[in-house]
Formats: structure tokens, sequence, C-alpha cells
């Protein structure tokens, strides 16, 4: 498998990456329902079919925002990952904001290469320090086994809900 990693093309890609990105985030949503509850999840997410929605509109929003540089994995012609990074306003901290993989392409270091990529990126544009936030649920162990691949160092961290 001949993987290419190449930046984000918004007239091409935009739709494919969407739809894998949702594929690939079927198991996160499905375990932060389990963890969190339904009712907590629905007041986040907008319910089990609202986040397709909530998240693809996310999706589009890190994809078409200025301040992202965004990467895609390609395989055959065709986006199977992307990532999206971001420099802080000081550019001295880098973000890698977001990452999919489709699920066809997943467990072949398609993740990692992107993460590499995107930190390649923020170094070479002058920041300092890369972090990444994933979550500590089941649904995200296969995020973090791709940071703990590359140089990322774990801070755990606890985020409370309430709902309200």
């Amino acid at each position: 498998m001949d993987v290419t990693i190449r930046e984000y093309r918004p007239a091409t890609d935009e739709a494919v990456v969407v739809e894998f990105a949702l594929r690939a985030w079927e198991p996160v949503f499905a375990s932060l329902r389990a963890v969190l509850g339904a009712d907590l999840f629905a007041r986040l997410h907008r319910g089990d079919e609202g986040w397709h929605a909530f998240q693809g509109a996310a999706v589009r929003r890190a994809l078409a925002d200025p301040s992202m540089v965004s990467f895609a994995a390609e395989v055959s012609g065709t986006a199977v990952g992307f990532v999206s990074a971001r420099l802080t306003e000081d550019r001295e901290i880098g973000e890698i904001f977001m990452l999919a993989v489709n699920p066809d392409h997943q467990a072949r270091g398609i993740g990692t290469l992107l993460t590499e990529t995107a930190t390649q990126w923020l170094r070479q544009s002058g920041a300092r320090v890369a972090f990444v936030e994933t979550g500590g649920d089941p649904g995200h162990a296969a995020a973090r086994r791709v940071y703990e691949k590359t140089s990322f160092s774990a801070l755990p961290v606890v985020r409370y809900f309430a709902a309200l």
C-alpha cells in the first residue's frame, strides 16, 4: 500500500473526508455515550443521531478554518486520512486539532504518518511545543496508541461534565 501525505484539497477531499471521519468516530461516540450516559451525551452531542451532524459540522469548520493547516493521506488517488493543526497566537505552541483515518485503512500506520507530518509542520513553523487532546475512554484507545508511538507524552487530565 503506497500512502502519500499531501496538503488537503477542499474541492476534491471535503466530502470523502467528512464521510470517513464520521465512520471512524462511530466507536468514539458510542464509547462517549456509554461513559457519559444517554442524557448527558444527548445534551453534548444532540442525541444518538444528532452527533453525526454535530461532528460533521466540526470537521468542516476545522477544514475551512484559515488558522489551520490540513494534510491528507492518499491511497490510489483518494484521501483515506486527514489531520488538521494550528499554531497558538504567539506561534510557540502548536496543536494537532483533529485526526481521522478511514476505518478501511486503519492499523496501517497512517495515523502515525499524519501525526508526524503535522508535528513536523508545527516544528518548521516555529512552535516549541506541540500538544494534542484525546479521550481516556475506550473509544479513544486507538488515538492514544498513535500519539504514544510518536513524540507525545501523556499528561492525565480529568474533565467533569454535569447535565444542567
